[in-house]
C-alpha cells in the first residue's frame, strides 16, 4: 500500500495516528484487555462525554454484560436531549445506474439488471406519495450516476419538493464544494455519505473499480459538504465489512472532529448492516448480531449526547421496536429502494428490507413506546435564518 499523505489535524492523520484506518492488533489487543472495573468507573462518568479511551471501553468485550446500565443511561440522556420524539423520514431513490463495483451492492456496474432513472416528473409523482403518507422529511439516493443524477438535476428536484417537504437530504455520491453548495442553496440542507470501512485495506477489497474506489476522497467528502453550508452531517460504516468495534472508534473520532470544526452542524450516525442484494453472495461478511449492533448504538449515545442516532428499514419490527425507546432520534417508515417504488412502476431494490410495516404502523409503535413521531422538521425558513 502507498503511504498516506496526512496534514496535521486532519481526518486521515488522526485515523492514522491511532491506527483506525488500518488492521491493528494492538487496538483488539486494548478492547480485549478492557476489565469490568473499567466499564463501571466509565458509566460513572458523566454522560454524554466523549473521549477515546471511553468509547473504546464502552465498546469492549467486558461492556457486552452492561448493555442494560449502558441502556438505561441512554434513554435518560436521549429524553434529555432530544425529548420523547422520533423523527420519521422517507428515502426516494432516483436512479440504480452506477459506475462502482462496490462487492456487497446490488447496484454493482456489473451486475446485469434493468436499470432505472426517475426523470424529475417522475421522481414528483413517489414524493407525491411520500408527503400523502404524512412525511415531510425526504431523503433523495442514488448510485453513482453523475451523467444523469448531476446537481442541477438535483437542485430542480428540491426546487419542485420545497412546497410539500420542510427537510430534504441527500445519499449520493461524493461531490465537489461548489456541487454541495450548490444544493444547499437550492434548499437540500443535509448529506449523508457512509464511508462503508474505516480500514483502507478491507476498503480496497470491497471497492475494486469506479470513483468510490479512491479511499481519500470518499473519507474527506464531510469536510466537502460541511464547509458548503449543510446542516446535517451524516456518516457511518456499513456493518459486516470490517471488525465493528474497531469501525465505532474510527466513526467516533470522524464524529469528534467534525463537531469540532463544523460546530454550526448536526452530526448523526447511522448502523446500516449489510443486507440481502440482488448478485451479491455473502462469503465476505463479518457477522454483527444484534447484542453487537445495540452495544454499538448505545455506547455511542453515551459518548455523544447531541448526535442523531438513525435505524433504518433495514432492520427488523422487533429490534427497531426494542431500541426506539432508548437511543435512536430519527427512523425510516414504508421505504422502497428501488426507482419509482413508490408508484408501484419500480426496478430492482439496492437491498431488500427487514421492516415492511407502513408509515401509520411505526407511528402507531412510536407512541405505544411512548414516544411521539414527528412527521415535519424544521422550516426552510429557520435554517436561512442561522445563515
Amino acid at each position: 500500500m502507498a503511504p498516506v499523505t496526512t496534514q496535521p489535524g486532519d481526518i486521515k492523520s488522526i485515523l492514522a495516528e491511532k491506527g483506525l484506518d488500518r488492521d491493528d492488533p494492538r487496538l483488539v489487543g486494548l478492547l480485549d484487555g478492557v476489565k469490568a472495573a473499567d466499564v463501571e468507573r466509565a458509566l460513572a462518568e458523566p454522560c454524554g462525554r466523549y473521549s477515546f479511551s471511553r468509547l473504546l471501553t464502552l465498546i469492549s468485550p467486558a461492556a457486552a454484560d452492561f448493555l442494560e446500565p449502558m441502556a438505561r443511561q441512554a434513554r435518560d440522556l436521549t429524553v434529555q436531549r432530544f425529548g420523547r420524539t422520533i423523527q420519521l423520514y422517507a428515502p426516494l431513490y432516483v436512479s440504480n445506474y452506477c459506475i462502482n463495483s462496490c462487492r456487497y451492492c446490488g447496484y454493482n456496474q456489473g451486475h446485469n439488471y434493468p436499470r432505472r432513472r426517475l426523470t424529475i416528473d417522475e421522481a414528483i409523482a413517489d414524493a407525491d406519495v411520500i408527503a400523502a403518507e404524512g412525511f415531510r422529511h425526504i431523503l433523495l439516493v442514488s448510485g453513482e450516476d453523475p451523467k444523469f443524477i448531476t446537481a442541477d438535476y438535483l437542485c430542480e428536484l428540491a426546487g419542485r419538493l420545497g412546497a410539500n417537504f420542510s427537510s430534504i437530504s441527500v445519499e449520493i455520491y461524493s461531490m465537489s464544494e461548489p456541487d454541495y453548495a450548490k444544493l444547499f442553496a437550492a434548499g437540500i440542507d443535509g448529506v449523508t455519505l457512509y464511508q462503508e470501512t474505516y480500514d483502507r485495506g478491507t476498503y480496497g477489497e470491497h471497492h475494486p473499480a469506479g470513483p468510490k474506489s479512491d479511499y481519500d476522497r470518499r473519507l474527506e467528502s464531510p469536510d466537502r459538504f460541511a464547509s458548503a453550508g449543510m446542516r446535517r452531517i451524516g456518516i457511518g460504516a456499513l456493518l459486516g465489512l470490517g471488525n465493528w468495534r474497531t469501525e465505532t472508534l474510527a466513526m467516533g473520532e470522524h464524529a469528534a472532529y467534525l463537531m469540532k470544526k463544523y460546530w454550526r452542524s448536526q452530526v448523526s450516525f447511522s448502523f446500516p448492516r449489510i443486507r440481502q442484494a440482488h448478485e451479491v453472495r455473502d462469503e465476505f461478511v463479518r457477522p454483527v448480531s444484534d447484542r453487537d449492533l445495540v452495544q454499538m448504538m448505545l455506547a455511542l449515545r453515551l459518548c455523544f449526547a447531541d448526535a442523531g442516532i438513525v435505524l433504518s428499514t433495514r432492520e427488523n419490527a422487533d429490534l427497531r421496536d426494542n431500541l426506539t425507546p432508548l437511543c435512536v432520534t430519527k427512523m425510516s417508515a414504508g421505504s422502497k429502494t428501488s426507482p419509482g417504488g413508490y408508484t408501484g412502476e419500480s426496478a430492482t431494490k439496492q437491498f431488500e428490507i427487514a421492516d415492511n410495516r407502513s408509515p401509520a404502523q411505526i407511528a402507531e409503535m412510536i407512541k405505544a413506546s411512548g414516544a411521539e413521531p414527528v412527521w415535519k422538521d424544521w422550516d426552510a425558513a429557520f435554517s436561512q435564518q442561522r445563515g
